[in-house]
């Protein structure tokens, strides 16, 4: 489908199996993933009775019991983990203009630049920097770490390469040094052209030169370039790349500065050149100043001639909650500072209202990622845009993997980039830089850091090197930008998120089903089609259950909530088993239908549609329930699967041993939703019934009653038999889960079969020859049943 058609989803059910996208990336290794997939067929899970006879097919449901939605033995370890981790999603200076004048002169923002030279075809500017700019730099600068030796350098040298982020605060000190030096003579040279193409006639006695250097994909020369049609497009709108800056063109600039007793300054951004200045013995790392001391100088500026109480009220509302939460940023940049100071002087002034700061405040982030994506792809060509596009993945990379492993953000930006260059030019197949820019300098492109972090995933914790943004908003900045200002980046993002999601490590397609669904919230029609409905046809397991996951993400907006209800119930009849098992998984996230009572009897509305149907159904309906018992309101569940016991319908009676043996032997953090409970946190790695009884006692008589139930149910008593005993080999080694179990088996042993029951299990367990139960835990828990078969 073209990215630029409307695909009017006017049926919610494909009329023909359509395979996802063909995914143009290279994928370096095909056999782990379908290794994946093998396990999760249909028939996985009906073969456990294999070598004793076909067993009847309420047998096979249930020694299939704890299989995994995503197939065979697998489980959904770590998902838990990535889905708390992600940051809130929302959608949240402008452009500067330059134009020619007819004179000769250019005008930029609000300083005039003249044309000089003989030759114009240079177009070679200067500009002085006017004297109130200095001066108003004057009395609000920071003085950085390392300025003093920055200033040595410069006199000894002539000329100084200043590395940074634009925004950083490195034009200032560059200002700031040479305004110093020399007395406030200060010009800016032409930033289109490079330190090798100064002559010594740009170039004024006494007086200090700033350069900002673009950068080395956007800087070019002029140069016929043919197009694909073999005609050539001229000089005036072709390009080459520059020459690259070294230390011989620094030294022959700084010869000439000395010719004229000058100083220069070049200001280059973060990245590989960066790198190699800094290797030399011009390049210097220019770091922010101190964000608070910054903020205050320029309050201190603006509020000038205002009673003295006047600053620290303007610092205290900086300070507010809800203003920190309007920002969205860790630390200001100075020119974010000034701005920010300015919007709380005209509030204290009363020129402003506390919305109206609020409104501005929410200008920050949504400028930022303007500025990051504006002609991101620049210049239109490969391979001179591809430096550019990989900055432009790597930000979009690290808005979905917010606070996650680097490794895995890093990747997931190599693959959107290529899918951004086919995009752009699918006539050249782009390839990686091998050795670019360091881990540790890449981050500083999107505003991020790297941090030693830890990666939950399920049974264990493993240690990461993680990225996040320096500011919580900007994730969700960065993905609207994208997706509502720019529709042909829609189709190569919505294919990366597609093969992201197809695949099986957890930290991985939770957090791109996630954003898969903010996507969709965003824009329903276009959502559907390209990012859902290719996920929820296909065969593979965890590519279903993100659709599922993105359904339920996108229902959390109450104004998209009919319409995935609307999708939910066609694929509840449908004939499609895929789009069945879609449905019934997306139900377990509870927002799909508004709350836990819709979600159960949507469950049950398609169970009694397909009570002849496979145990596909019944396996999958039972894990939904299950994750609802998890989703905190697990007393609504529990009254509802009595209601199912009573009501004598095979196929729901089923469901509910189902779930009953799905939280005797299923870690609580395997049936994460996108519901936050922190209640249930401290027993992530537990059984979920064991994680009830800490934090729900009151239930623990009605558990009791429907795990009675289970085991004394002949066609699901020897799987509900086995659960529990591996849930008692657990709580041996586990203090606290022991004190529950002790005080549920009671509850277990109404007569004497029940305790009966309890003791053989309970032999059985500690007479075990290869992994016997410990004879202490054991007695303890024999003790608690006959202490309270006496009460």
């Amino acid at each position: 489908m073209s990215d630029d058609q409307d695909d009017g989803a006017s049926s919610h059910e494909p009329h023909e199996r359509n395979e996802p996208h063909e995914r143009h990336e290279p994928r370096e290794s095909q056999e782990s993933q379908e290794g994946g997939r093998g396990s999760g067929g249909r028939e996985g899970g009906a073969d456990r009775g294999e070598g004793a006879g076909e067993q009847p097919r309420e047998v096979s449901v249930f020694a299939s019991a704890d299989r995994s939605p995503l197939g065979g033995d697998g489980d959904t370890g770590g998902a838990a983990t990535a889905r708390r981790a992600l940051r809130t999603w929302a959608a949240a200076e402008g452009d500067r203009h330059t134009t020619f004048l007819g004179d000769g002169t250019l005008f930029e923002g609000n300083q005039f630049f003249s044309v000089f030279g003989s030759d114009h075809s240079s177009h070679f500017v200067r500009g002085p920097v006017p004297a109130e700019t200095l001066a108003d730099l004057g009395r609000v600068y920071c003085e950085i770490a390392g300025y003093q030796q920055m200033k040595q350098r410069l006199r000894d040298h002539r000329v100084l390469v200043l590395c940074g982020e634009p925004g950083s605060g490195r034009k200032a000190t560059a200002l700031a040094l040479l305004d110093e030096l020399t007395g406030g003579n200060v010009f800016r040279l032409d930033p289109r052209h490079g330190v090798d193409e100064i002559t010594e006639e740009a170039l004024q006695e006494r007086c200090g030169h700033l350069m900002e250097l673009l950068t080395e994909d956007v800087r070019t020369e002029s140069e016929p370039r043919h197009s694909r049609s073999g005609r050539s497009e001229g000089a005036g709108s072709a390009r080459r790349p520059a020459t690259r800056l070294s230390e011989l063109h620094l030294d022959r600039f700084g010869d000439l500065l000395r010719g004229r007793d000058a100083y220069g300054i070049v200001l280059v951004e973060s990245g590989e050149l960066a790198d190699r200045m800094l290797r030399g013995r011009y390049g210097t790392p220019c770091a922010p100043p101190p964000a608070d001391e910054v903020l205050r100088r320029h309050l201190r500026d603006r509020l000038r001639g205002e009673p003295p109480e006047a600053l620290a009220a303007a610092w205290e509302l900086a300070e507010r909650p809800d203003v920190v939460r309007a920002v969205g940023l860790e630390e200001l940049r100075p020119r974010e500072a000034a701005r920010f100071a300015d919007h709380l002087a005209r509030h204290w002034r009363g020129e402003a209202t506390d919305e109206q700061l609020l409104g501005e405040c929410a200008t920050f982030v949504a400028s930022q990622a303007r500025e990051w994506f504006s002609s991101a792809d620049r210049p239109g060509t490969l391979p001179e845009a591809l430096p550019a596009l990989n900055t432009g993945a790597f930000r979009i990379a690290v808005a979905v993997f917010d606070g996650s492993a680097y490794s895995l953000a890093a990747e997931a930006a190599e693959l959107l980039a290529w899918e951004l260059a086919v995009a752009l030019d699918p006539e050249h197949a782009p390839g990686r830089r091998l050795f670019g820019t360091r881990a540790e300098h890449r981050p500083m492109r999107a505003r991020a850091v790297l941090e030693d972090g830890e990666l939950d995933l399920g049974p264990a914790k493993v240690p990461v090197r993680a990225v996040r943004f320096q500011g919580e908003a900007l994730a969700g900045a960065v993905l609207g930008e994208v997706w509502h200002g720019y529709h042909n980046a829609r189709g190569p993002v919505a294919r990366w998120l597609r093969s992201l999601c197809d695949d099986p490590r957890a930290e991985v397609w939770v957090r791109a089903s996630v954003a898969a669904g903010v996507l969709c919230s965003w824009d329903w029609i276009h959502g559907f089609r390209e990012l859902i409905v290719p996920l929820a046809v296909t065969d593979v397991p965890v590519a279903r259950l993100a659709a599922a996951t993105a359904l339920a993400e996108s229902a959390r907006d109450p104004r998209v909530r009919p319409a995935v209800a609307s999708v939910l119930k066609d694929w509840g009849v449908s004939a499609d088993s895929t789009l069945v098992g879609t449905a019934l998984l997306t139900h377990g996230y509870v927002l799909a239908a508004g709350g836990v009572p819709g979600s159960l009897e949507a469950l049950a509305r398609i169970v009694r549609a397909h009570e002849a149907s496979d145990t596909e159904v019944l396996v999958l309906a039972a894990f939904s329930v299950a994750r609802l018992l998890a989703s905190g309101e697990p007393e609504t569940v529990v009254r509802r699967l009595h209601v199912w016991l009573d009501d004598g319908r095979l196929t729901l009676a089923n469901v509910v041993h189902l779930a009953v043996l799905r939280a005797l032997s299923t870690r609580t953090t395997h049936l994460w939703g996108l519901r936050d409970v922190p209640e249930l946190d401290p027993h992530a790695a537990r059984p979920l019934l064991v994680a009830l009884l800490a934090t729900r006692p009151d239930l623990a008589p009605e558990l009791a009653r429907l795990l009675r139930n289970t085991l004394a149910t002949a066609r699901a008593g020897s799987a509900a038999l086995e659960a529990l005993g591996g849930l008692l080999r657990r709580a041996a080694k586990d203090e606290e889960a022991l004190g529950h179990v002790c005080r549920f088996l009671p509850l277990l042993a109404v007569d004497r079969r029940d305790r009966d029951r309890l003791r053989g299990l309970l032999n059985e367990l500690v007479r075990d020859r290869d992994r016997p139960l410990d004879r202490g835990a054991a007695r303890r828990m024999w003790d608690a049943v006959t202490e309270g078969a006496n009460r």
